[in-house]
């Protein structure tokens, strides 16, 4: 772009430029701290601007924390990490009222939750009545404490780690906990070339510490009004239609998605096209998020022997694209 097509840009186009540009700013840093997971960094940004949260399933070592924090640094937003284990109770999530002799009232003091990024590590080792105190913060962006309503940041974004459920000491997360998790992704084992990369650099944690914040909380927000208004066509509705009904076919699996899942596909698919640098949603924004999508809300069919990752990929296969 020249100087003359720079000049005719209105203050809210060239403030929304800077705002795109510290926004994949942020994303190198972030690639540059959790080497070799570009897609899935890619996948955590757009969970963030498609106002969801993340459940991150697998074995610890992986560099799960790692991206937490490092997220929560780029963004320049408050951080709590939360370690779940068998005798953590919501009060301690939550926060608790505290008696003031003093006073002689009660004071609020709150918990963790009341971050802009909250790490809830190790999730599924917690209790069921310990997951439960999520429920209401993931889904409204409040929590109700001895019958008041206390309002969480704006952003808040939750990503919850989860071991592999063979691990001794693990409770099964809910279908309806699972559900307020708008993506599932899974880090993995590094390539070769990338961890001998990351045994021959210094520590992680020594580069998260001199890492600087890039973007700030209103910029989120703005960023999350920008992939809002991302458009999508008729026809590019129809074949997101026809993923849902497809789903719903006994054939692939038991329960297919719902109506509040398929909503909240469009908004992943619409993140992820405001990440390509479009403006409009194509079908390989669908294709590129449906996997994390479906993948914990989704069982295989009773019988069959495929993975529900397989199952997802058959079926991407067997719709057409428009």
């Amino acid at each position: 772009m020249d100087a003359l097509d720079t000049a005719k840009l209105s203050p809210r186009e060239d403030a929304a430029g800077d705002r795109r540009d510290r926004l994949f700013a942020a994303m190198d840093t972030v690639n540059a701290i959790l080497l070799g997971k570009s897609p899935q960094v890619q996948l955590a940004f757009g969970c963030l601007l498609a106002r969801g949260h993340l459940l991150i399933e697998d074995l610890p070592g992986v560099g799960k924390t790692t991206l937490a924090h490092a997220l929560a640094t780029v963004l320049g937003a408050d951080y709590q990490r939360i370690q779940f284990t068998s005798d953590l109770m919501p009060a301690d999530i939550l926060g608790v009222s505290v008696y003031r002799r003093d006073q002689e009232a009660f004071e609020f003091h709150p918990g963790p939750i009341f971050a802009d990024v909250v790490l809830a590590d190790e999730v599924n080792r917690a209790t069921p009545k310990t997951q439960s105190a999520l429920l209401e913060a993931m889904a409204e962006g409040q929590v109700t404490i001895e019958g008041r309503t206390q309002a969480l940041p704006d952003p808040f974004f939750v990503i919850a780690t989860q071991n592999p459920l063979d691990l001794v000491g693990t409770y099964p997360l809910p279908d309806s906990q699972l559900d307020r998790f708008l993506l599932s992704i899974s880090l993995g084992f590094p390539d070769p070339e990338v961890e001998r990369e990351l045994l021959l650099s210094e520590d992680r944690s020594s580069v998260l510490a001199r890492t600087q914040a890039v973007l700030s909380p209103e910029d989120v927000r703005a960023l999350q009004a920008d992939c809002a208004r991302v458009h999508a066509s008729d026809a590019l509705l129809s074949y997101l239609q026809a993923l849902l009904a497809e789903t719903r076919n006994s054939r692939w699996f038991e329960v297919g998605l719902s109506p509040r899942a398929g909503l909240a596909l469009l908004r992943c698919a619409r993140a992820h096209a405001f990440l390509e640098g479009r403006d409009f949603v194509a079908p390989e924004d669908i294709k590129a998020v449906f996997p994390g999508l479906a993948r914990h809300r989704m069982t295989v069919s009773h019988g069959m022997e495929a993975s529900v990752e397989d199952q997802v990929a058959g079926l991407l296969r067997q719709v057409a694209v428009p």
